[in-house]
């Protein structure tokens, strides 16, 4: 289903060009180097509601990959986590435009 975005989340890693997980992701977004937040659909709704506010007062758009677990987010990205940060505006604008076009 988001198989395009995955894909490209792993080239974004290679490159990296990817802070990974809610701590690095938030400190990032603090930090005005960031593009766009990837999350998968099971973390927990806290974790949820927390970063989309962060993200939203710093003008970041979050992205939630609906039926995709943080096993398969982690599979695409090569490390353990939920949530990705993509700290590049190429790679952050085509994952966005690869979104738009799955709604």
């Amino acid at each position: 289903m988001n198989d395009k975005i995955l894909t490209l989340l792993g080239f974004a890693s290679k490159a990296g060009r990817l802070s990974y997980g809610f701590n690095a992701s938030s400190e990032t977004i603090k930090a005005k180097k960031s593009g766009l937040v990837v999350t998968a659909s099971d973390i927990s709704d806290k974790t949820k509601k927390e970063i989309r506010f962060i993200a939203e007062k710093s003008g970041v758009k979050v992205i939630e990959l609906e039926g995709t677990e943080q096993n398969v987010l982690s599979n695409a990205v090569g490390r353990s986590c939920g949530i990705v940060l993509v700290n590049d505006s190429s790679f952050a604008s085509a994952i966005a435009e690869e979104f738009g076009r799955k709604c």
